[in-house]
């Protein structure tokens, strides 16, 4: 039974990292294909991990992949949140097919602060030094 649930795991887990692969030739813009990477082949890779976590029975071995996985699942999330922000601020153009912008007028390219409304709706803050403070 443990065999079982292993090939299970290490298949889901291959099957997810190749469905990121594909779809990172697929999806039109860096946005998409940050999303893709930071979902997809996490699972994937969390799942295969699994594998091997039920594979060693170890405690020491367990302990450690599990530590791995839990470490993976917060830094890439993070990480891909950062590329994304980096991507926007440098002005790499969305799919054309992007219906929102969400954060359209909310970057002040000259302070670069990303404010969390625009700053004309609050005018308060357009009087603010890049680090908080008023002027």
């Amino acid at each position: 039974m443990k065999e079982v649930i292993i090939m299970i795991c290490s298949t889901v887990g291959a099957l997810f990292i190749l469905s990121t692969s594909v779809a990172m030739l697929r999806q039109p813009d860096v946005y998409l294909r940050i999303s893709v990477t930071a979902k997809a082949s996490t699972l994937g890779v969390g799942m295969i991990l699994l594998a091997a976590a039920i594979y060693f029975e170890a405690f020491p071995v367990v302990s450690r992949i599990l530590a791995i996985i839990l470490f993976i699942f917060l830094t890439v999330t993070i990480a891909g949140h950062m590329l994304a922000k980096a991507a926007y601020i440098t002005n790499i153009p969305v799919w054309k097919g992007t219906k929102i912008d969400e954060l359209a007028g909310k970057y002040d390219p000259e302070t670069h602060v990303l404010y969390s409304e625009s700053p004309d709706k609050n005018p308060a803050k357009l009087d603010k030094k890049p680090d908080g403070k008023l002027e």
